[in-house]
C-alpha cells in the first residue's frame, strides 16, 4: 500500500487549501483515515479522522475550520482547510488503516 498526500502550498492567513490523500493498493472506505501534521521542532499532531462509517473527528486546534471527507468512487480522502492560520504551517500526512504515514505535503501559512 502506498499513500500520497498532496495539495499543499504557500497561502496567506485566512485563505483555504484542500489536501488529498491517495491510497494505492487498498480501499480507503474500508478503514479509518487519519490526517496528522508535524511542524518543525514539534511533535506530530492529530488533525482529523474519518471512519469507515463516515464518523468524523477533529483535533481541537482545527475544529470548525477543517473538514475531512472521502470520495469512495475515486478512492480518495480530502482535508478542506479554511481560515488558515500561521500555526497551521506543517507537513501534513495521511494514515489509512494500518498503513502510513506516506509522503506528506507541506503547508505554509504566511503573509
Amino acid at each position: 500500500v502506498q499513500l500520497q498526500a498532496s495539495g499543499g502550498g504557500l497561502v496567506q492567513p485566512g485563505e483555504s487549501l484542500r489536501l488529498s490523500c491517495a491510497a494505492s493498493g487498498t480501499i480507503v472506505s474500508r478503514y479509518v483515515t487519519d490526517w496528522y501534521r508535524q511542524a518543525p521542532g514539534k511533535q506530530r499532531e492529530f488533525v482529523a479522522r474519518i471512519t469507515s462509517g463516515s464518523i468524523r473527528n477533529y483535533g481541537d486546534s482545527v475544529k470548525g475550520r477543517f473538514t475531512i471527507s472521502r470520495d469512495n468512487a475515486k478512492n480518495m480522502v480530502y482535508l478542506q482547510m479554511d481560515s488558515l492560520k500561521p500555526e497551521d504551517t506543517a507537513v501534513y500526512y495521511c494514515n489509512v488503516g494500518p498503513w502510513g504515514p506516506g509522503q506528506g505535503t507541506l503547508v505554509t501559512v504566511s503573509s
